[in-house]
């Protein structure tokens, strides 16, 4: 008898609490075996595959390609068991945080199953949230038929029209606008669907007077509107909650690194690094898992709800990487026990997979120091800001040939700048410049490397 079952989006990262979907790999009729892919999603941190948890037939598809949902939203259903007649189903339990609730009381994950459905409970959203999914309330008795039912999408309720278009806008955002005596059709919304965002009414009453008509047609004509969300909006939230809670401190420090780039010479045309892509990045990797032996001090955090600084015996190393999704820090796990040619090794595979936007998400997350090579785009230095729960950031400059004074004559040479931001609650001036100082004196000269 047919069985359908919804397909709940599941937290494939800790702290998600939404993603959107970029690909369906299904549709209604096809027949699905258990870890297909049916679904690609592109969440806060990257792109994910998401596997099939039964055997089936797709009878329906109930999020369409680019729209966002909440973490818990029914997006697919299937019948796992299509081959008999359908029976007068038992009604469904209460859904439990826009959930939908197994006859066995747990909420279904990706895998197995989560906890009882009191327990079960979701992560506050942070800022403005998109349109989110809900499931209504079970009828009190049970159709004749069983039928697939689609979790409705809440949609933003529009303007009661005077004239002109409709525009669409939520109920606070509406009483906002009227609070404020701001017209709503006379604004552009920069939301899903062209929804009209507390934002735009806000920024509305900044914004000068408007030029003639045909100035605004002109200009409106050569700009583009794009959604902040994915990538853009975690990154964005991110930086601003480092900026404004950790005190940055950055030093400089200006490296004669000759003696790293002959070592490197060497080493690429000897057997164990043949066919390895031995680049300064990963010298100076391997310099920072080093130095921080002697300053923890750096790759410790500051719990400040406990009331603690918590020291970490290990590196798990983030290595910033621009993709055409934006920026990401996918991290090398426990960089610290790693030799230099496997350093190299991890830093090749991690490069090739964000460019992909194949980092898993739980590569993502956990870092306790960055490194952000700013010298591949030929930029000398900069003032990195932290990544949120980390203490310490190194910014690698361009190697340029310059001017040096050595033994007295000035010779040309191989030069680097590097920049250490680190959180003043943590780190200590002291601690930070000590650590900035080993960091170049392993850089020129490698060779002190021994000495640690």
């Amino acid at each position: 008898m047919p069985q359908y079952k919804q397909f709940p989006l599941p937290d494939t990262a800790e702290g998600l609490t939404d993603a959107e979907i970029l690909t369906w790999h299904v549709r209604p009729g096809d027949a699905v075996k258990v870890n297909q892919v049916i679904v690609e999603i592109e969440t806060a941190k990257a792109a994910v595959e998401l596997p099939c948890p039964w055997d089936g037939v797709v009878t329906e598809v109930l999020v369409r390609v680019g729209q966002t949902v909440d973490v818990g939203t029914p997006i697919i259903t299937i019948d796992v068991d299509p081959t008999g007649a359908p029976p007068a189903p038992a009604p469904a339990p209460a859904p439990v945080n826009g959930v939908a609730v197994e006859e066995s009381g747990r909420v279904p994950t990706l895998v197995g199953y989560g906890p009882k459905s009191g327990a079960a409970k979701r992560r506050p959203r942070k800022g403005n949230p998109l349109p989110a999914a809900s499931v209504p309330e079970p009828a009190p008795v049970a159709p004749a038929v069983p039928a697939p039912v689609a979790a409705p999408v809440a949609v933003a309720e529009p303007v009661a029209p005077q004239g002109g278009h409709v525009p669409l806008a939520k109920p606070p955002v509406r009483k906002l606008a009227k609070d404020l005596g701001v017209d709503l059709r006379a604004l552009t919304g920069s939301g899903p669907g062209g929804v009209i965002t507390r934002e735009d009414v806000e920024a509305s009453l900044a914004a000068p007077v408007a030029e003639p008509a045909q100035s605004t047609a002109d200009s409106g004509a050569r700009e583009r509107r794009v959604p902040v969300k994915g990538v853009r909006r975690a990154t964005a939230q991110a930086m601003v909650d480092s900026a404004f809670t950790a005190p940055h401190v950055t030093e400089f420090l200006t490296v004669d690194v000759t003696p790293m780039m002959e070592l490197r010479a060497r080493l690429k045309d000897s057997p164990e690094f043949r066919g390895v892509k031995l680049t300064p990045l990963a010298f100076a990797a391997k310099a920072v898992v080093l130095a921080a032996r002697r300053t923890p001090d750096v790759n410790a955090a500051w719990d400040g709800p406990a009331g603690e600084i918590v020291y970490k015996d290990y590196v798990h190393l983030g290595i910033a990487a621009a993709t055409p999704r934006g920026l990401v820090v996918p991290k090398v796990r426990d960089a610290d026990r790693m030799s230099l040619r496997e350093l190299a090794v991890a830093l090749e595979e991690l490069a090739t997979t964000a460019r992909e936007g194949r980092t898993k998400p739980s590569d993502m997350v956990g870092g306790t120091f960055t490194i952000t090579n700013v010298g591949v785009f030929g930029v000398d230095t900069g003032t990195p800001i932290l990544n949120p729960g980390e203490s310490g950031i190194l910014a690698l400059g361009a190697i340029r040939d310059m001017p040096w004074v050595v033994d007295g004559q000035v010779v040309p040479r191989k030069v680097c700048q590097l920049a250490l931001s680190f959180d003043h609650r943590v780190v200590d001036g002291l601690q930070g410049s000590l650590f900035r100082a080993d960091v170049g004196a392993l850089l020129a000269p490698p060779a002190v490397a021994i000495t640690y």
